[in-house]
């Protein structure tokens, strides 16, 4: 799975972050590649990422946001067996962890809020090694840069993206690529 998520990026560096299925339609028809799936429920999240996965979106679930999972193993073996994303997303390094041993595509989301999470964040990345890491806020270029130089595994700026310049500015730093909500990014 890592492969076609490096190649879609490449081809569209912009990620649609669904946080509103009311927007569903919108980010089938967009150009954008990847999904970050940030929204839905035990009820629900099969049939949503059935929908995004036929319209030839690769849908990463962030499984911290999902209603009524639990945060244990058997939880994310359901998810990747009955739901069938191409990857998740999450902010605890135990489910990352737990996921890469089941063989799951992972993205790891760090929220780097001041100088400790930044450090803490840097550490978890180099012992978890997700497949790729999301920063919040992704308006930090020298923070994203030196984190990917650092680490070494690739970075998605997300959070705050709302316009060309923040989205130039995110890749200049390094990032692969940069996750939003903000529809009228998706179409750049």
């Amino acid at each position: 799975m890592g492969n076609i998520f490096f190649n879609y990026i490449e081809e569209n560096p912009i990620i649609a972050a669904l946080s509103n299925l009311d927007k569903i339609d919108e980010v089938i028809k967009s150009p954008c590649k990847v999904v970050f799936l940030l929204t839905g429920n035990i009820m629900n999240l099969e049939e949503i990422v059935n929908k995004l996965r036929e319209n030839g979106k690769f849908v990463c679930v962030h499984v911290d946001l999902i209603e009524g999972f639990s945060r244990h193993t058997v939880a994310l073996e359901y998810i990747d067996k009955i739901i069938n994303p191409d990857g998740i997303i999450s902010t605890k390094t135990s489910i990352i962890k737990a996921a890469k041993s089941l063989g799951i595509f992972t993205i790891q989301r760090l929220f780097v809020l001041d100088s400790l999470a930044l450090r803490t964040g840097k550490e978890s990345i180099k012992t978890i090694k997700p497949d790729a890491v999301e920063i919040l806020p992704g308006l930090m270029g020298k923070i994203l840069e030196e984190v990917h130089k650092e680490t070494r595994i690739p970075i998605i700026a997300g959070g705050l993206i709302r316009d060309k310049e923040d989205v130039i500015e995110a890749l200049n730093a390094g990032t692969i690529g940069v996750s939003t909500s903000e529809t009228t990014v998706w179409y750049m």
